[in-house]
């Protein structure tokens, strides 16, 4: 029998409402009192769990960032440094769940980023930085004849495909079935890391050559 899942708190009730009112209406489009609507409360009664609004986003976005990182070293951890393929296809399972279950952060951090104090702002980058590094070694470790910035390009790029969903709209409206998202967005992230080993792709990335462009000649880096 599978452990019970438990049940969310009020700060987590209030956080999840927030997102959603915040991704569909904007930040300065909502009240504290639709918030503390959507949970059952008072609009003063939300104060007794956050200062205001700029507290509710900024735990939105500073957590989200630090939950995909905390979220990414344990699935290194768990899988060990011998396979990086299987680190690299848990690493894209546990991000296709976030885009998928939380569209709305997505749309949030899109929108109301530079919203946030600087000190907030700047904690939200470095741990979005220290998430990418982490898959980039991995990347690396399964390409290793790929140059760092061609690997951290790869994963922004991934990163850019499973983070387009707030864009396919609604399961049964132009989106098919969760599970079948989650199929598609499998096998194009792990499309385009395979795309790495294409022996073009390899041959125009050779080490010691930067490639300047397409009508250009090629020059020692």
């Amino acid at each position: 029998m599978s452990p019970r899942t438990p049940a969310p708190t009020r700060r987590e009730q209030i956080l999840k409402q927030a997102a959603r009112l915040f991704a569909e209406r904007g930040f300065h489009g909502v009240g504290v009192d639709e918030i503390g609507a959507a949970v059952g409360i008072s609009g003063p009664g939300l104060y007794r769990h956050f200062a205001g609004k700029d507290a509710m986003l900024a735990e939105l976005l500073v957590g989200i960032s630090s939950r995909l990182l905390d979220g990414g070293r344990l699935r290194v951890r768990e899988a060990g440094p011998d396979d990086p393929a299987a680190l690299l296809a848990s690493l894209i399972d546990g991000h296709i769940d976030f885009a998928l279950d939380d569209r709305a952060l997505i749309t949030l951090h899109d929108r109301e980023l530079d919203r946030l104090r600087d000190s907030d702002r700047k904690l939200v980058r470095q741990f979005q930085r220290q998430y990418v590094e982490l898959w980039v070694a991995v990347v690396r470790d399964l390409h290793p004849h790929i140059p760092e910035v061609r690997a951290r390009g790869a994963v922004h790029a991934v990163f850019g495909l499973l983070n387009s969903t707030p864009h396919l709209g609604s399961y049964g409206a132009g989106l098919p079935t969760r599970t079948a998202t989650e199929n598609l967005l499998r096998r194009l992230a792990h499309g385009a890391f395979a795309a790495l080993s294409d022996p073009a792709e390899v041959a125009e990335e050779a080490p010691g050559v930067t490639r300047l462009g397409a009508d250009k000649e090629t020059r020692p880096a």
